[in-house]
């Protein structure tokens, strides 16, 4: 690939969704944006940067940013946060929120749905508690393909092997030939919605708890100050932030502090 097709694709990608690609992710560009050359009988991914280039096909450059910025998930990924979730934050928003009997979580980037379902079986799972709560789960992300699939709540043998208890399989879940399908009863539990991060956050609305693991890692530092800004502005005082164990709001943001003993989880620092 030449330098400037390079550039000018990390350009493109940076500018629609904050992917930051440096050049030693080449391999990455070449490996992800072969199968779209190849849906549309293009030769080769050289020949489609310069079909970009020359007709600025919206939905061309669209489907190359979906190839580009879908991420891997599972179900209870680092159980730890889910734990934390659970054990901790959960209790901590129900108290807080005592006086309403309702919260919101957004969970950002969610990819085939993993995430979100791994929270809605742990509010099924303490239902008991929540008797007499509304809450509501919303799952966004840039890429309209994962969100249909995220959707369906249809999962291969090997998705549901990767972190799923297999309590929560059998009890969950029903087979449909070859693979796994959420029952109605949990889908129904999450709203999902296309929503780029770079965008204004304010029409989601607030959110008591907001996931947004493993996104910031992809960002620049503004780019990542701009985003945790963002959710800041869409939460209460009292609101808690989930990030993955690579990240951090220490030097890119002066909204959130660490929990202190909760490891990933976040606070405000007005809270």
């Amino acid at each position: 690939m030449k330098p400037d097709d390079f550039q000018f694709m990390a350009d493109l990608l940076k500018d629609r969704s904050g992917l930051v690609l440096n050049e030693d992710k080449a391999y990455l560009l070449e490996s992800r944006l072969m199968p779209v050359a190849r849906a549309h009988d293009i030769k080769g991914v050289d020949e489609l940067i310069g079909e970009i280039r020359a007709s600025k096909k919206e939905d061309l450059i669209v489907e190359v940013t979906e190839a580009m910025t879908t991420n891997e998930s599972f179900f209870f990924r680092d159980i730890k946060p889910f734990d934390l979730f659970k054990d901790h934050v959960l209790p901590h928003i129900m108290e807080k929120c005592a006086a309403k009997k309702s919260f919101r979580i957004w969970c950002a980037a969610a990819s085939n749905g993993q995430e979100p379902y791994s929270l809605a079986m742990i509010l099924k799972e303490e239902s008991a508690k929540l008797a007499g709560w509304r809450y509501e789960i919303v799952g966004t992300d840039i890429s309209r393909q994962v969100l249909e699939k995220a959707k369906n709540g249809l999962y291969s043998q090997f998705e549901v092997q990767r972190g799923l208890p297999i309590t929560m399989l059998v009890k969950y879940f029903d087979k449909a030939d070859d693979q796994w399908q959420l029952k109605p009863e949990i889908r129904g539990m999450v709203e999902y919605k296309y929503f780029n991060l770079l965008e204004n956050l304010a029409p989601l609305g607030e959110f008591d708890i907001v996931f947004c693991r493993n996104v910031l890692i992809y960002f620049d530092q503004p780019t990542k100050g701009k985003v945790l800004d963002g959710i800041s502005r869409l939460m209460p005082d009292y609101g808690m932030l989930f990030l993955g164990g690579a990240e951090t709001v220490l030097g890119v943001s002066e909204k959130f502090k660490p929990v202190q003993g909760q490891r990933g989880v976040y606070e405000q620092t007005n809270g």
